[in-house]
């Protein structure tokens, strides 16, 4: 697994740096000193893993990894347990207080290899193109296609579709980003996924799809831009 380390503490990077030495089946692929420099490097490799700092100067941990469209795995380590909610909301695979020990270092890069193989094993399989969700008493099937966007609703997900039809499921926004497709949607703000096909026009800070007005995040341009070239 190609993984990166992100920290603005030089101490912390040294320390992740000689655990992930010692366990075999981890590359580290780079070691980045602020999220800037960890941008430059997702944006240029492919990265499996990242062990990712919260409180850091400029971007923190959480804005770094809320900005990226295409998520790797992620543990978040951090002097401050208060973050652990936020960490798990969006879908860490764990969090490490500061000083951690090895073996709970292993502990989680563990987790983080069963779950990088179970994805291994899904994209050999041949893509689909519709997903099945669940909502209310009811199992639906969503084509791709009839999506024009996707607004994040607390604990609900509101898929909107062509004809002003809807469906409402129980799913976070950070786990719907990973079941569609990355060349077909794009996230453009804490609240809101759209489908690329769909957008007639990206004006100032929104995005017009079907007559509707979406707000762009300042985190998420930058991907928006990158998915439209």
């Amino acid at each position: 697994m190609n993984c990166i380390v992100v920290d603005d503490e030089p101490l912390a990077r040294d320390i992740l740096e000689e655990f992930i030495r010692k366990v075999p089946f981890l590359t580290l692929a780079a070691s980045c000193k602020s999220g800037f420099d960890a941008l430059d490097v997702l944006q240029n490799q492919k990265v499996d893993l990242i062990f990712l700092d919260i409180q850091m100067p400029d971007m923190s941990g959480i804005q770094l990894y809320e900005s990226l469209n295409y998520k790797p795995l992620v543990i978040f380590t951090t002097a401050y347990s208060d973050y652990a909610v936020t960490g798990f909301e969006l879908d860490a695979i764990d969090y490490l207080v500061k000083p951690f020990s090895f073996q709970r270092f292993i502990k989680a890069v563990n987790k983080a290899a069963a779950l990088h193989k179970k994805q291994d094993v899904a994209e050999k399989e041949p893509p689909r193109d519709f997903m099945f969700v669940k909502d209310g008493t009811k199992i639906v099937k969503v084509s791709y296609d009839e999506i024009l966007y996707i607004e994040g609703m607390k604990d609900y997900v509101k898929i909107v579709l062509k004809d002003k039809k809807m469906v409402l499921t129980l799913m976070s926004m950070q786990n719907m980003a990973e079941r569609l497709p990355s060349r077909q949607f794009v996230r453009i703000h804490r609240s809101y996924i759209v489908s690329l096909s769909k957008i007639k026009m990206v004006e100032k800070n929104r995005v017009i799809i079907d007559k509707k007005y979406l707000p762009i995040g300042d985190s998420y341009k930058g991907n928006l831009m990158a998915a439209l070239h």
